[in-house]
């Protein structure tokens, strides 16, 4: 299979890095566009993000898979400049673009709709677009169907090959798919409780203060609260009318804290189903044994095991299991009945992984396999 060219956008911040970082060896795409803001475009990407590469690894400068030169030495366009985007796609450059921009909402909402306009299809990190009616919010594992709303969204707007397509917000990634695997079974899921212990790196760089952080724990993440909340209900939800239509439950409440660990989502549950009640036996089982992705072992990035279930007192933690599955995998522990609701656990994600980056690349697998992107 020869590799699809992709692009970045936001290439220099870090997500972008994480991007970049991740598709280093990719069999399926290689990264030959990147963009960021003005002031750092016309620069090599090495000169760009000299100082201020933030992720794990080096930055390759000589290569990536064969394919002319390293990403390091690919010159930074500016990512307002739709037109550099579609020069490199009508050359052989850029199929489609990763979109981790970090600007205001209605800025990332207006570009990110100019290059679907363009016929460039956006992958997205960003949150401008996880409310747009026609856009699907996609956790492969779970709401893999909604990307056939795609040739809807086309015709609502009027887009010959473009399109958009989002990931949800990190803190929820946790806790949804486990919750999924419940309903997948035909457990109806009414209500729950959910107390979400965030990394640091959640919140970007240089993010948090350090002296707001160590010896402390900060219970507030501006918005995270209604993400949490919300996303849920979208992504459990069906194509309706040409739009998606929320599914009404379960009904979330969401405690939201950043603490002082670097990655890794903690995320501690309580749930009450509605009249059919699994054990915890079965609650196991259906976790350990879930499956999602049709050739799921052919997807690069997707986790043999979506779901991983640990049997000790004390997992997960953050340190021990983020990385679980190349840190695409969910961890579940502490399984035990509840005696407000029906049911408790405690679900770990890598947030820069699973959350942001590596999530947006399963994405581009799923779309590729159903032909969406080529």
């Amino acid at each position: 299979m020869e590799k699809i060219p992709v692009g970045i956008l936001g290439a220099t911040g870090m997500v972008g890095q994480k991007y970049v970082r991740l598709l280093s060896d990719h069999p399926w795409f290689r990264v030959a566009y990147v963009a960021a803001s003005p002031r750092s475009a016309g620069k090599p990407y090495s000169g760009a993000v000299a100082g201020r590469w933030h992720v794990d690894g080096s930055l390759n400068l000589s290569t990536d898979g064969g394919w002319g030169p390293g990403v390091g030495s690919l010159i930074v366009e500016d990512a307002n400049d739709v037109s550099k985007a579609l020069a490199a796609r009508n050359g052989g450059r850029c199929s489609f673009v990763f979109s981790a921009l970090e600007m205001g909402k209605e800025d990332i909402k207006n570009l990110e709709e100019a290059y679907a306009a363009a016929g460039i299809p956006v992958v997205s990190n960003a949150s401008a677009h996880r409310w747009t009616g026609d856009v699907p919010m996609l956790i492969a594992e779970v709401n893999p169907h909604h990307a056939d709303i795609i040739p809807l969204q086309r015709k609502n707007r009027g887009w010959d090959k473009g399109f958009i397509v989002v990931k949800p917000n990190c803190s929820i990634q946790s806790y949804t798919t486990p919750l999924w695997a419940l309903i997948w079974e035909g457990y109806e899921i009414k209500r729950l409780s959910v107390t979400t212990m965030q990394a640091v790196s959640g919140a970007g760089y240089p993010g948090v203060p350090s002296w707001d952080m160590i010896d402390n724990l900060v219970p507030y993440i501006g918005g995270e609260e209604e993400k949490s909340e919300q996303e849920p209900l979208k992504i459990f939800g069906s194509i309706g009318d040409g739009a998606f239509i929320n599914a009404a439950e379960p009904k979330i409440s969401a405690h939201c804290n950043r603490v002082p660990v670097s990655d890794g989502h903690t995320a501690c549950v309580s749930l009450e189903f509605g009249a059919k009640k699994p054990s915890i036996d079965e609650v196991k089982r259906i976790w350990a044994d879930f499956r999602a992705l049709p050739q799921e072992e052919n997807f690069p990035t997707a986790p043999l095991r979506p779901i991983i279930l640990r049997e000790e007192a004390d997992r997960p933690q953050p340190r021990k299991d983020r990385d679980a599955g190349g840190g695409m995998a969910v961890t579940v522990g502490r399984i035990r009945p509840c005696p407000v609701f029906d049911l408790r656990f405690t679900g770990l994600s890598h947030n820069t992984v699973r959350g942001a980056a590596g999530g947006g690349i399963l994405n581009a697998e799923l779309l590729t396999y159903k032909g969406y992107l080529s």
